[in-house]
């Protein structure tokens, strides 16, 4: 493509032929454009002489940069990474035709996995993307960042596109819209669920980082699409404001919303749902357990509906959802009867719905194992600590990712708030003595990492899965009766 189509300009750019993108120098090769972004410990700049070697023929920075070579082609914006992320829209082309969002503290992951099993009950080849990486049936599961890098999203809507999949459910984070990742993607709806603590370890306050989720309905939903809001987020009001004032169309899900819940019945297996939508019931069985499992159902739901379809056909869809790996997923029982689960909870308020969705389910003591990553908001420690105090009966305290903090630095905050645990900070041995401990009618919950197969040490990433941890300790039989 030549450079004077990715920025709408002649001369000299309508000469230059363009192979590539990239935001990082150490990937440049011949005839490609070279985004230079500030970083938080470094400038975009420093690297250009190293790109330009590497077969650069084009720089993208900021008006400010200072960048000395002569001979290469200068496009400066003072927006660059929202003009690198529209570039590369134009770059690779192709998107699939309905394409939504999701963005909230919790169950962006479970939300966006829920819309793509919807749409594949319905009949669609349809793709998600977002932590668990990029899911398709009969695609191979390829891994990603929650939100990754412009470039590598519209490189991955084209190739979903050139599949044939044309429907796409996109988990949006805050650090990926406030930098604006998902600038170029055609949204036809997009979603909140809630807004809890998380990511103050890189968002100043608590206001930015409800703010830097909020583009999603101020600047990058267009008028005319539909916003899918969560009535129970204590900023529901904020964000109908937000979009009627832009021009969105609002889908209200949750207890006063146009989808919700009339009326359940839980049970070992899932709950019995009465559904109510556009004044009419439907009753169905959902085979997930958890009250925020049927919000994030609903929330589903409510997307596709919003993007066109039968609400009735969608909402009896609901009965054929599978769990999302590594959310309140089942990894075994004992021979005594005690359940375990695994579980992405990583913040206060997950901690603190996942074990107020186990407890109805105890009929023994509620056990939780967790620790807290390093590099990450400190706040959330002795919080999380005092959700498990104050919720389970027995806590284990362990290593989550460490990353290059001083782990035993990171269990002393967490331990703080729960005087009572028991320190054990290596995860496996941990796992397999919080499944010794079990007794007959236990339930223990694994929290924090989830679906993740690895456990990050300094640089280092060491293989690590909590599922496979809790099954190999379940196979082994050790619980006591």
């Amino acid at each position: 493509m030549r450079l004077s189509e990715l920025i709408d300009r002649n001369g000299d750019a309508a000469r230059i032929d363009i192979r590539g993108l990239s935001s990082d120098s150490r990937t440049v090769q011949g005839g490609y454009l070279f985004a230079a972004l500030a970083g938080t410990r470094s400038k975009g700049s420093d690297f250009v002489s190293q790109a330009i070697a590497k077969g650069a023929v084009a720089v993208l920075a900021d008006p400010e940069a200072e960048i000395s070579e002569p001979d290469i082609y200068v496009v400066t914006d003072p927006n660059p990474r929202r003009r690198l992320a529209l570039m590369a829209a134009r770059f690779f082309g192709g998107q699939p035709e309905t394409t939504v969002a999701v963005t909230g503290t919790n169950g962006k992951s479970s939300v966006a996995d829920f819309v793509r099993q919807i749409w594949e009950t319905l009949g669609h080849r349809s793709a998600s993307m977002g932590t668990l990486g990029v899911r398709a049936s009969g695609l191979a599961t390829t891994p990603t960042l929650t939100t990754p890098d412009p470039i590598e999203i519209h490189a991955r809507l084209a190739e979903l596109k050139r599949a044939g999949v044309e429907h796409l459910a996109m988990e949006a984070s805050s650090h990926g819209l406030v930098q604006h990742r998902l600038d170029g993607v055609r949204l036809k709806a997009a979603a909140f669920t809630n807004l809890t603590r998380d990511h103050l370890d890189y968002h100043a306050t608590y206001d930015d980082y409800f703010l830097a989720k909020l583009r999603l309905f101020g600047e990058l939903l267009q008028p005319g699409s539909v916003a899918v809001l969560n009535t129970e987020t204590h900023v529901y009001d904020e964000l109908v404001d937000i979009c009627w004032g832009r021009g969105l169309g609002i889908l209200s899900v949750g207890e006063g919303g146009e989808l919700h819940v009339i009326s359940r019945e839980r049970n070992a297996r899932g709950q019995e749902l009465v559904v109510g939508f556009d004044g009419r019931r439907f009753e169905i069985f959902l085979p997930l357990i958890g009250d925020f499992q049927a919000s994030n159902a609903l929330v589903a739901a409510g997307l596709v509906i919003a993007t066109g379809g039968d609400p009735a056909q969608i909402i009896r869809s609901l009965e054929k959802l599978e769990p999302v790996p590594g959310r309140l997923d089942l990894a075994g029982r004992t021979a005594h009867g005690a359940v375990v689960y695994v579980d992405y909870a990583h913040t206060p308020d997950a901690l603190e719905t996942l074990l107020e969705t186990l407890r109805p389910y105890t009929q023994g003591r509620l056990h939780v194992v967790f620790g807290c990553g390093g590099d990450r908001d400190k706040g959330k420690r002795p919080m999380m600590g005092e959700v498990a105090r104050r919720l389970a009966d027995s806590v284990i305290i362990t290593d989550d990712n460490p990353r290059n903090e001083d782990a035993a630095q990171i269990r002393r905050e967490i331990l703080a708030a729960c005087p009572g645990a028991c320190e054990i900070a290596d995860r496996q041995t941990a796992i397999a003595e919080a499944v010794r401990a079990l007794g007959a009618g236990d339930m223990l919950a694994i929290a924090g990492k989830g679906h993740e197969q690895g456990q990050i040490v300094g640089a280092t990433v060491l293989p690590f899965d909590d599922m496979e941890a809790a099954r190999a300790a379940l196979a082994g039989g050790g619980a006591r009766g």
